[in-house]
């Protein structure tokens, strides 16, 4: 699940993403998909191993914390709030067993839908909300491969 987080987080706009613990095959495979779609100078990846550390951080220099939630208020109600915020947004998403401190720490607690769903489906929703639709034309300079759009089939290409 972590996987598809960090490539929808990439895909959607995100900067990077910060993951706790330590992953060496979950790092190769984000790494091998910067080497071939693209985005290596512009997605970090970072491993943490104190979360809280990091929450309570950001928001000393200034940044935001977004904590995805169905238990949150739902993004259509806060979508003017994102507009007027000019610094760094840090978005958590986890699974069912989110500790509390996350609720009490975060600057909003946002819901996509207030039924069971995945962070993943939250997380696109959330930046496609946020970036208005603008991230689903990113495209990477540094890509080895790109998609050429078409009605049926696939087509991709090398770029030189």
């Amino acid at each position: 699940m972590t996987t598809h987080v960090a490539l929808v987080a990439r895909a959607f706009g995100a900067r990077g993403i910060f993951i706790e613990g330590e992953d060496n095959q979950l790092l190769k495979s984000i790494y091998n998909v910067l080497d071939q779609w693209g985005g290596k100078s512009y997605f970090n990846i970072e491993f943490v191993s104190n979360p809280k550390t990091l929450v309570k951080s950001w928001k000393e220099r200034g940044g935001k914390v977004v904590h995805l939630t169905m238990y949150g208020i739902n993004i259509i109600n806060k979508l003017s709030d994102f507009d007027q915020i000019n610094s760094p947004l840090l978005v958590i998403v986890g699974s069912e067993k989110v500790e509390g401190w996350y609720y009490y720490n975060s600057d909003y607690n946002i819901a996509v839908g207030n039924q069971p769903h995945s962070e993943v489906s939250a997380l696109a929703i959330f930046l496609d909300r946020i970036y208005k639709g603008e991230e689903l034309n990113i495209s990477f300079s540094d890509a080895k491969l790109t998609i050429i759009p078409k009605e049926r089939g696939k087509k991709v290409v090398k770029n030189e």
